[in-house]
């Protein structure tokens, strides 16, 4: 798993995107000193593209990892000028939030992996997601007031 929002992590994603590379590309939630991280989120959505782009150009398979509707735009737009298919990268969401957009994404033909907390902690586990960035539980809320 790489996070945007470390300051290496453009460099760490070009290096790793080669055969039969398997990279998790995340914007990141964990509190890091301004040295090694950037500390915007514009600043880390701008690492995120570039991470993506990086990914999207080399030879490995990109699993990118946002609820963010504009970085999963760049991702399908990178998709398509690098001539990925459903096949060669996947997204990857939260199970309960913004469900519509993984049912869109899936009925479109693209890779969706949903990731679902289970075992004794997944309570803890979930609310500590959700703490990490607060846009996170505003998606999780739209999702159960509106859904379908």
């Amino acid at each position: 798993m790489i996070q945007s929002q470390l300051r290496r992590s453009a460099a760490d994603c070009a290096a790793l995107a080669t055969a039969g590379s398997r990279v998790r590309l995340c914007k990141g939630a964990y509190d890091a000193p301004h040295e090694v991280a950037f500390t915007t989120r514009a600043e880390v959505d701008r690492s995120y593209a570039r991470c993506l782009r990086a990914l999207m150009r080399g030879d490995g398979y990109p699993m990118l990892a946002t609820h963010d509707p504009r970085l999963i735009e760049i991702g399908a737009a990178q998709a398509r000028l690098t001539g990925r298919g459903p096949a060669d990268f996947e997204y990857q969401m939260l199970y309960g939030i913004r469900p519509a957009e993984q049912r869109r994404l899936a009925a479109e033909g693209a890779r969706m992996r949903v990731y679902v907390p289970y075992g004794s902690d997944w309570y803890g586990y979930l609310v500590r997601r959700l703490a990490e960035r607060p846009a996170n539980l505003a998606f999780f809320v739209r999702s159960l007031i509106t859904r379908s």
